[in-house]
Formats: C-alpha cells, sequence, structure tokens
C-alpha cells in the first residue's frame, strides 16, 4: 500500500522547512514540497522532501498538479497572500472526498477576540480597532471550515522569529533594538515548536485532530529587555532594548503593523496555553534555546535571524492586504 502524500505549502518558510525535515524523518508520508523559486527546489529536498513542485496561491493552474493524490495538506500563508488563500480553500472544499484534513497556520484569539474585541476596553489608544491581521487570520480559518473540511488550526503567539527581524542590521552593528512593546510581556512562540505540532497532528490524523484548535505559545511570557539578555547571552556581547512610541512604529512599518504591536502591548498575548505540551507530551522551546540550539532543518534561530524578512522600514506590507474583503 502506497504512503499518503501530504502537501506542505510554504515549504520554504520558518515552519515549513523544519515540517519538511521533521515528516520525512518519519517515514509515514510521501512529503510533497511546495515553491515559487526554482532555486530552492535543492534545499527542500536536502531536507528530505520526495517530491518538489511548483506553487502559486494566486495562480489557480498551479494548484491541480500540487493536489493530484494528496490526502492532507499543511496550509499556510503570508498576510498579503490572503485572497489566494481564500480560493484556494474553495478549491480544497471541492476536493473534500479526496482531502481529509487540512492543518491551517493562524493567530491566538483570530476566532475569540475578533467577536468580542472592544476598542473602548481592549485598546490604549482611541478609536483603535480589532487588529486588521487578526480579522485575516480568522478569515483564513473560517474559509477552510466552510468549505466543509476537516481542519485542525494551530493559533500561534507571535513567532519568536519575526521579533527582531526588523532590526537585524542595527543588532548586528550597533548592538540596540527598537520597539513599542516595552515592559509588557509575551509568551513568544518559536517555529520549530509549530513544525513539532503541525508534524504531530498529521501523523495521529483527523480522528484524532479534526475540527480541534490548539494555542501555541512560549513557555515564559518575556519583556523586550529579557529579550536583549536572552539575544545578548548567545552573541556573547550587550545588546540593548530601546523603547519605540507606537506612533513612530507606525511611521516606521504602516497601520496594520502597528495595530498587532499594540494587541501585544495589550497582554492579550502574555498568557502561556498548555495546548503544545498536551500535543507533544514536552514543554516549548524557549527563546534562548530557539536562538542557540538547532532545529529539525539545522538552523539555530541566531542564524535565521539574519535571513529574509516580509517587513521593511518606511514601507507598509500590509497595504494591499488591507483591501481584502472576505
Amino acid at each position: 500500500m502506497s504512503q499518503p502524500v501530504v502537501l506542505i505549502t510554504s515549504a520554504t518558510g520558518r515552519i515549513g522547512k523544519e515540517l519538511v525535515a521533521r515528516l520525512s524523518q518519519t517515514g509515514e508520508f510521501t512529503v510533497r514540497a511546495c515553491l515559487f523559486s526554482p532555486g530552492k527546489a535543492d534545499d527542500l529536498r536536502t531536507l528530505g522532501a520526495d517530491e518538489v513542485v511548483h506553487f502559486d496561491l494566486n495562480d489557480a493552474t498551479t494548484w491541480g498538479a500540487a493536489l493530484d493524490g494528496v490526502s492532507a495538506v499543511y496550509s499556510a500563508s503570508l498576510d498579503p497572500m490572503l485572497q489566494g488563500h481564500l480560493a484556494f480553500s474553495k478549491a480544497l472544499g471541492e476536493r473534500s472526498d479526496q482531502i481529509t484534513h487540512v492543518v491551517r497556520i493562524s493567530c491566538m484569539g483570530a476566532d475569540t477576540n475578533t467577536a468580542s474585541y472592544d476598542p473602548d476596553k481592549h485598546s490604549s489608544r482611541q478609536g483603535a480597532s480589532i487588529p486588521l491581521m487578526l480579522q485575516h487570520y480568522w478569515w483564513g480559518e473560517k474559509a477552510l471550515i466552510d468549505a466543509g473540511l476537516n481542519v485542525t488550526v494551530l493559533r500561534n503567539n507571535f513567532f519568536m522569529n519575526h521579533l527582531l527581524k526588523t532590526d537585524s542590521e542595527t543588532i548586528d552593528t550597533e548592538g540596540w533594538f527598537s520597539n513599542p512593546l516595552g515592559s509588557a510581556r509575551n509568551s513568544f512562540v518559536a517555529t520549530r515548536d509549530i513544525a513539532e505540532a503541525a508534524a504531530v497532528v498529521l501523523r495521529e490524523g483527523p480522528d484524532t485532530h479534526a475540527n480541534k484548535f490548539y494555542d501555541l505559545t512560549g513557555p515564559e511570557p518575556q519583556t523586550m529587555a529579557e529579550i536583549a539578555a536572552d539575544l545578548g547571552a548567545a552573541m556573547g556581547k550587550t545588546i540593548e532594548y530601546r523603547a519605540q512610541t507606537m506612533e513612530d512604529f507606525e511611521k516606521d512599518f504602516g497601520s496594520t503593523r502597528a495595530e498587532f504591536f499594540e494587541y501585544l502591548s495589550n497582554g492579550f498575548y502574555c498568557r502561556c496555553s498548555p495546548d503544545f505540551y498536551n500535543v507533544t507530551g514536552h514543554k516549548p522551546t524557549s527563546y534562548a534555546d530557539y536562538l542557540t540550539t538547532p532545529g529539525a532543518s539545522g538552523e539555530t534561530g541566531l542564524e535565521e535571524l539574519w535571513q529574509g524578512n516580509l517587513w521593511k522600514k518606511g514601507e507598509d506590507a500590509m497595504k494591499a492586504a488591507a483591501e481584502v474583503t472576505q
């Protein structure tokens, strides 16, 4: 009997690479890894991908070959690809007799806080709205649910690897970083933990995990000063955190990202969830360990800090995504 085929979208991303490596080590699946840039195919094969296929959420002509024979899908997409994801979800629903399980990457609080967020109570700035990115994550979940699929959603805290990427240059050359989080505590989550949870969920399948929603966090909430101390220890130098006003942060990165950082500042991501432990059987990775130890793909968090970044100072990466409707 042939092995089930699992399709890994966003396979060259931080979580995707870890998931390809983990699933290939089990020998339980034919791992089909999606990529957009052909130049990364060899890297995915080195990680253990059995098959590599071109895939573009914005080009439906690439979906058929990618989905041929697939029974499970790992679904992840950046916010600017939301429109493509909504359309792809409908396409998956049309194959619900074939696709037995979809594991979707989302955001902690995407459902409950989108429904209950009160700007008069939950915001530190008058007139601030529900964070747009939070709404988008919920739309991404709902599209799969509405398509009638067996869905497991990993609702994650803010990623450790996204936290300081915008400041990698000043960290490297001047030894400091800035953002508006200040003394707010957040239990940032390691992307390798998200991949591990996804691997467990895919292996155990929909009989155990269909229509389950797991909040994934780190083991403890940390302030920016504590993050700076962990980073400094990993780099062997002093790293300074410099507080920034939300207004200046918004000028740097746009209103959509500022809304989300305000959400972090107001304590929504302080709590530590037991879900990772309940799924995997062990505690989540600390920020210090993330920085200094390699994941399944062979990279430490510190090595990953210097790699590509969606967010560029002076650019609003979410400008187009803000115009998307359900």
